[in-house]
C-alpha cells in the first residue's frame, strides 16, 4: 500500500491544538503523523457548501483570508469539529478524515489555490505560501 493512501478507517485525531499567535491549527493522529496547518489554509479549504458549492465546478475562490483567526473548536460527535473563525464563518465540519487529507495533500493543494488566485488575477497572499508553523 502507498504510503500516501488512506486506510480503510480514517485515523483519528489523537490532540488538537490550536497555536493562535503563529495561526496554525496542529492535529497529530492516531496513526503517527501531526500536521501543521495554516489557518487561512483551513478557511479557504472550508468543506462547506458556502465553499465547496454544490457541485463540481461551483467551488467559490475565497480571498482576504491571510490573517483569519478561530475563536472556537466545537466538537461534533466522535468524527469532526466545527471551526468557528473570527471572520463569521462557521458552517464547515471538519471531519477526521478530512483533516488528515489537508495535512497529507496542503503542498498540493496550497499550489491549486495559488494557481486559482493567478487565474482569477487575484494577487497571492505575501510569500506565496501558508507559513509553517
Amino acid at each position: 500500500m502507498p504510503t500516501d493512501a488512506m486506510p480503510a478507517t480514517a485515523p483519528t485525531p489523537t490532540e488538537i491544538r490550536l497555536r493562535r499567535q503563529s495561526r496554525v491549527l496542529e492535529v497529530s493522529f492516531d496513526d503517527g503523523r501531526r500536521f501543521e496547518l495554516p489557518l487561512e489554509f483551513l478557511r479557504v479549504h472550508s468543506p462547506s457548501a458556502e465553499v465547496k458549492g454544490h457541485g463540481p465546478g461551483q467551488e467559490v475562490l475565497v480571498v482576504g483570508k491571510q490573517d483569519v483567526g478561530i475563536t472556537r473548536i466545537e466538537p461534533i460527535g466522535q468524527y469532526a469539529v466545527r471551526l468557528v473563525f473570527d471572520d463569521g464563518h462557521d458552517s464547515g465540519l471538519y471531519s477526521w478524515k478530512y483533516l488528515h487529507e489537508l495535512g497529507r495533500d496542503r503542498e498540493r493543494l496550497w499550489a491549486r489555490y495559488l494557481e486559482r488566485l493567478r487565474e482569477a488575477g487575484r494577487a497571492a497572499p505575501p510569500g506565496g505560501t501558508p507559513p509553517r508553523g
